[in-house]
């Protein structure tokens, strides 16, 4: 009686009634033997006995390495992994999209209802109000800094026009010797001005750039939390009334594990919604720290500078800029100072 052959759970040797390997079968108990080897065995040590088989070596089949790259030495050790099933790319865009129209559609939703007055939402008081002045606060401001710059073109233009008439002057003043005093006093007036006007030019453009700053850097990136807070507070409400129903309706086999997957989504967004509120908290606070401070500075820098130059106080004006390390261009540094050019 001939001898069973061991079997091997992972694959099944299908054999005809005369003996022989079933033809059709052949490519797949060869790529399943090399599959269900024990892990840390080697290929070269591997022999199955089947006395069922036409071979001159009783029925013994060995093994040999894995056909594959050359030089590649193959893994001793180690756990194996078979995948079941390979991903598919598209499959996984295709869920997120899925994913995503079904939140787009939740919040749609949700922000529809709050229009109409049919639905809740969250408000935290606090916080929204500090919002609101924020975002009224940052149009008073682009006011400010609108006007501010309107000041800067026309003292720009008054500045020019009090240089050319200076330039005027002086040259009437060679020319004219009865009137030289008179016209070289005005001509020495209008370059004093000229050159207090750039002066105070110069703070004034360093107020514009700093309130700028502020306004449309600072403002805007605390700002843009905002937004992604508020967004965050939508999804948060839209999957909390989708819980709120789901608890509403009958509680089976059927609706148990929807309310589970409902109440795991609205945990998550939960978590994401207090985050956001605390990092728009935070924001707020050190902007407004930082706001005061900046507007400090600038509120000083203007109204000196401003005094001291419709006073005539040369000597004050200069010192404020000093004091708020103002420099004014040097000839040659990007265009020339109205004051240089000859």
């Amino acid at each position: 009686m001939a001898q069973e052959s061991p079997k091997n759970s992972a694959a099944e040797i299908p054999v005809t009634s005369n003996g022989q390997l079933e033809d059709s079968h052949e490519h797949s108990f060869n790529r399943d033997l090399k599959c269900s080897l024990p892990v840390g065995l080697g290929l070269s040590e591997t022999r199955i006995t089947s006395h069922g088989f036409d071979s001159t070596k009783e029925g013994i089949v060995e093994a040999g390495p894995f056909p594959g790259k050359q030089g590649r030495t193959p893994q001793k050790s180690g756990p194996v992994v078979l995948a079941d099933e390979v991903k598919n790319p598209a499959m996984e865009k295709l869920e997120l999209v899925r994913k995503w129209s079904l939140n787009t559609y939740k919040c749609t939703r949700q922000i529809i209802s709050e229009k109409l007055g049919r639905g809740s939402r969250t408000v935290d008081l606090e916080l929204e109000a500090q919002i609101d002045i924020l975002r009224d606060n940052k149009k008073k401001y682009e006011n400010i800094l609108k006007l501010a710059q309107t000041l800067s073109t026309q003292l720009f233009q008054m500045v020019h026009t009090q240089r050319q008439l200076g330039d005027a002057f002086a040259d009437l003043s060679l020319k004219s010797l009865e009137l030289h005093e008179e016209f070289g006093y005005n001509a020495d007036t209008q370059k004093l001005l000229a050159k207090n006007g750039e002066t105070l030019l110069g703070a004034i453009n360093f107020f514009i750039a700093s309130v700028n700053t502020l306004v449309n850097k600072t403002i805007e990136d605390t700002l843009l939390t905002v937004k992604q807070y508020e967004s965050a507070r939508v999804e948060y409400d839209a999957y909390r009334t989708d819980l709120e129903e789901l608890n509403l309706g009958p509680r089976d086999a059927s609706t148990l594990p929807k309310i589970e997957q409902s109440q795991q989504l609205f945990q998550v967004h939960k978590e994401k919604y207090d985050k956001m509120r605390n990092d728009v908290s935070i924001k707020l606070k050190f902007l407004e720290e930082n706001k005061v401070k900046v507007l400090h500075n600038q509120l000083v820098l203007f109204h000196n500078a401003i005094a001291a130059y419709f006073a005539g106080n040369q000597k004050q004006l200069e010192q404020t800029l000093k004091q708020f390390h103002i420099k004014l261009k040097t000839p040659g540094a990007d265009a020339p100072s109205w004051l240089e050019e000859q």
